[in-house]
């Protein structure tokens, strides 16, 4: 819940335009924090909208195919003092990755969804137009 109202309040103030009328779009996959009661509620009574998630589409959203793997291959074996050092380390590695990545990674999510729509919302696999890991 906390990470919601983070994430609605940075709307707001990065995407006023986007906020104000209400027009942004949230997806997240169907982890149960995500479909928890609590959360389905918060988002209903906020008006977010959500970008429903196939239930057995794997790897759809940008966190799983482009941010996990990134963080992973660099803090991979590491030992932390910390949750401080591991927000810290995180942070320091998700700055490393240049803006057009991020634009890369857009364009494979928009491919994957076709791809999803085009098998129905059933299990595929194949080519996802990969993206450098």
């Amino acid at each position: 819940m906390e990470v919601l109202k983070r994430l609605r309040e940075k709307v707001r103030r990065k995407r006023p335009e986007l906020f104000a009328n209400n027009s942004w779009i949230l997806h997240h996959d169907n982890a149960p924090a995500h479909t928890a009661l609590s959360v389905r509620e918060f988002l209903v009574t906020k008006q977010i909208t959500v970008f429903e998630h196939p239930i057995y589409s794997s790897d759809l959203a940008p966190s799983d195919f482009f941010l996990f793997p990134k963080i992973k291959k660099i803090l991979k074996g590491r030992h932390f003092d910390d949750i401080d050092d591991i927000r810290s380390n995180t942070t320091t590695t998700l700055k490393t990755i240049p803006q057009n990545q991020f634009q890369n990674c857009f364009e494979m999510w928009t491919r994957r969804w076709h791809m999803c729509v085009g098998s129905q919302g059933d299990y595929f696999e194949g080519d996802h137009g990969g993206i450098q890991q």
